[in-house]
């Protein structure tokens, strides 16, 4: 099954400050048929207006992942932590027991990114955080594993959950597979370009549902950027 979710079909709202666009249900948008792609349960497109963000505010047993496509993203929380994650790169807070964290557009340009968010298979842990930088270079033309909570994944974030997520850049004309499993659901957005994925178009932004499959082909229509979660069903 691989169903199209155009980012037109997108719930969300703009908060001026915000423009907020939601895979799945969140704040007050609601759609029984969206809350959740196996443990998978929040996917944001969001852009930040420069020199605003997010205020203080806590979070516990959710792991957040940050992928940042445009600008950057400047992080602080309880546990002292603080950093500047930029384009391309991703950070990881590991919610656990409990933190309070803000994220800033510090910048004098709009950042965009996507945040995911996913269930934790480990609760009653400490909070974690963590940011790494991922050429895009790197991942030209397959899919490399930015964040994980698998042990063999070493050069990934770690998260606390039976998971991955991904990222690729293919350029226009060539293909990558991605080996999924049955028992596995894939939610695959496009930060840019236009794909196809086994006869399914999809362009930037929109979101792509992938389940009951041991594997999908995408092809790039134009050159694209991809992000991937690979979840528990």
């Amino acid at each position: 099954m691989i169903e199209l979710r155009p980012f037109a079909s997108l719930g969300g709202e703009n908060h001026g400050w915000l423009n907020a666009k939601h895979h799945f249900s969140f704040a007050n948008y609601r759609d029984p048929a969206r809350m959740n792609w196996g443990s998978l349960r929040v996917w944001n497109d969001d852009v930040i207006a420069p020199h605003t963000g997010f205020p203080p505010h806590p979070h516990r047993d959710m792991e957040i992942i940050t992928y940042v496509r445009e600008g950057a993203i400047t992080h602080r929380d309880s546990l002292g932590n603080a950093g500047r994650t930029e384009a391309g790169d991703v950070q990881v807070m590991s919610a656990g027991t409990g933190i309070t964290h803000a994220e800033e557009n510090a910048e004098d340009v709009e950042t965009r990114l996507f945040q995911i968010w996913i269930v934790p298979s480990r609760t009653g842990e400490q909070p974690g955080w963590g940011t790494k930088p991922f050429p895009k270079d790197d991942r030209s033309g397959h899919f490399v594993v930015l964040a994980s909570g698998f042990a063999d994944d070493a050069d990934a974030l770690p998260i606390r959950t039976d998971a991955r997520v991904l990222g690729a850049t293919i350029r226009a004309g060539e293909h990558t597979d991605y080996a999924l499993g049955a028992d596995r659901r894939g939610y695959l957005v496009l930060a840019s370009g236009a794909v196809e994925i086994d006869g399914v178009r999809a362009n930037a932004r929109d979101g792509v549902a992938i389940a009951d499959v041991d594997s999908f082909r995408v092809t790039a229509l134009e050159d694209a950027e991809l992000v991937l979660v690979d979840a528990a069903d």
